[in-house]
């Protein structure tokens, strides 16, 4: 568990199933995201046995909580691949708060404590904020690949983002290295959607 001024990150309990469908269920929450929004307790149940009760990785999967009731409003990720793959989500009703921030920062504060070397993050060209949230808590940008989306089955341009915990250089390239790619300048047009690879 970890705390901050406003907010509990805890793994989450059988007991959060209703929480979590209210998060997964929004359509505008999960635009942007590689699933489609949730339809009902059952579905949210399965959701929430496979990938978080039941997870054994090596990864880390917690509930992002305000502290007055300790019910999840979203959720913070790091994966377990070779990406190390960092991921958010929050009810739209706490938008523009600085609830992920806040989260993010102490998240990675515990991350840096563990044996995970960095972290990714991507984000689609049409959701900048998300961009902004990686750069607010210290992420670099290093390219923008397009991938055909799946389950969704769409075309999508992604910005790719790390931060290396060791101080390096290094940059992940497996994204680099499978899909159509460029580097942006993002300096004077960080609110850029245009950013499109041929």
């Amino acid at each position: 568990m970890i705390e901050t001024k406003r907010l509990i990150l805890r793994p989450f309990h059988e007991q959060d199933t209703e929480a979590l469908l209210e998060i997964m269920k929004d359509k505008e929450v999960n635009t942007f995201l590689p699933w489609f929004p949730f339809k009902s307790l059952e579905e949210t149940k399965k959701y929430l046995k496979s990938f978080y009760l039941d997870y054994q990785g090596e990864g880390f999967r917690y509930a992002i909580c305000l502290k007055d009731d300790n019910k999840p409003i979203g959720y913070i990720h790091v994966g377990d691949g070779d990406s190390f793959d960092f991921g958010y989500a929050l009810r739209k009703e706490f938008w523009r708060q600085g609830i992920v921030s806040e989260a993010a920062n102490a998240f990675i504060e515990m991350l840096k404590t563990t044996d995970i070397p960095y972290i990714t993050a991507t984000h689609d060209v049409l959701n900048p904020r998300s961009g902004h949230v990686m750069k607010a808590i210290g992420m670099k940008y290093c390219y923008t690949y397009a991938e055909h989306w799946m389950p969704k089955d769409i075309d999508v341009n992604f910005r790719m983002y790390q931060m290396n915990f060791d101080g390096s250089d290094f940059v992940y390239q497996k994204y680099w290295n499978m899909y159509p790619h460029r580097i942006e300048n993002l300096e004077d047009d960080s609110d850029s959607t245009t950013g499109r690879v041929q």
